[in-house]
């Protein structure tokens, strides 16, 4: 089959690598307009358009998914199928119809479950076990297209998001290219999906990442490793803001002869961890990233730096007007 491939992260790439080693043939690639990113404001290339760079295939980067130059382009790479993988804009009804087979998804969850742009990060920060590949036919919903392959993934205790993205995204480029197959074969029946137990995985903002003490410690620990490696988990220590990265709950030591501290509020500093009230148990905290500096263990930042039960972890300060 003649086929296009839309992608934009690193998650794309096995998939469209696995594409390019498949007998299809790739003729085209569409991805993400170049953007700025660092302080310089460098234009930064996209994982799949270096890939396909390397690789001498055709590239369309359009701002506008209805841009009739891109469209025109597009028709005349006449592809058999599309196929996408996080590719971060939706397509609108004119290409969904434009190839003969069809658009296939390759989605990071078991749909109906977390349909959305954010589906590996909320699988983590909701304390899921597993989670899973999806490839579907798709449609002009958000990922609502009926079903046609699933293979599920554990997810390991102290996976993050972005770890987790790497275990998905070489289960998806093994997924698309058995679908493609079993397509080509007339072997496969899609399956609608069943919109009554869909849920949502919106992307995540910046804002997400500022973390709410008053929750469990388990709570908290499983948002740490769904924010990372973006937007990252942080909270604010007075007016200086810190970044966690590596944390996890623990079950205060029974006492009863004290009450609890404020959530947020340090209980304990150890030679290489400290340990923090929540709104249920305690949040072990052993690597971080303090105001204007680097990601450290805590033994490394205690190695220069005091800090003494009692300071509190919260929200910013109040601005004060000018």
């Amino acid at each position: 089959m003649r086929i296009v491939f839309m992608g934009t992260p690193e998650f794309a790439v096995p998939s469209l690598d696995a594409l390019r080693h498949s007998p299809d043939d790739v003729v085209g690639v569409v991805t993400q307009p170049d953007r700025p990113k660092g302080r310089g404001q460098d234009l930064a290339l996209s994982p799949v358009k270096l890939v396909a760079q390397r690789a001498q295939i055709p590239i369309l980067q359009p701002l506008k998914m209805k841009d009739p130059a891109f469209l025109e382009a597009l028709q005349a790479w006449r592809p058999d199928l599309i196929a996408v993988a996080a590719f971060g804009r939706i397509l609108p009804k004119m290409i969904l119809d434009l190839p003969p087979k069809g658009c296939v998804n390759v989605h990071a969850s078991l749909l109906p479950k977390y349909r959305g742009a954010g589906p590996i990060q909320w699988a983590v920060i909701n304390g899921e076990r597993e989670t899973g590949i999806t490839t579907m036919l798709m449609d002009e919903g958000m990922d609502t297209g009926a079903i046609l392959l699933q293979e599920s993934v554990a997810i390991a205790p102290d996976d993050t998001a972005g770890s987790l993205s790497v275990k998905l995204a070489a289960v998806g480029g093994r997924l698309l290219i058995e679908t493609l197959r079993r397509l080509k074969a007339g072997s496969l029946t899609p399956c609608p999906q069943d919109s009554s137990q869909a849920s949502m995985a919106p992307l995540l903002k910046k804002d997400d990442g500022l973390l709410d003490w008053t929750l469990p410690a388990a709570a908290l620990a499983n948002r740490v490793r769904g924010l990372s490696p973006w937007p990252g988990a942080y909270t604010y220590l007075g007016a200086d803001r810190w970044s966690f990265w590596k944390t996890e709950a623990v079950a205060p030591v029974a006492s009863g002869t004290a009450p609890a501290a404020v959530p947020g509020a340090i209980v304990a500093v150890g030679k290489d961890a400290l340990l923090v009230q929540t709104g249920s148990g305690l949040l072990r905290i052993t690597e971080v990233q303090p105001a204007n500096s680097r990601r450290m263990s805590v033994s490394q930042y205690l190695a220069g730096h005091a800090l003494e039960p009692g300071l509190q972890f919260g929200p910013p300060p109040p601005t004060v007007p000018s």
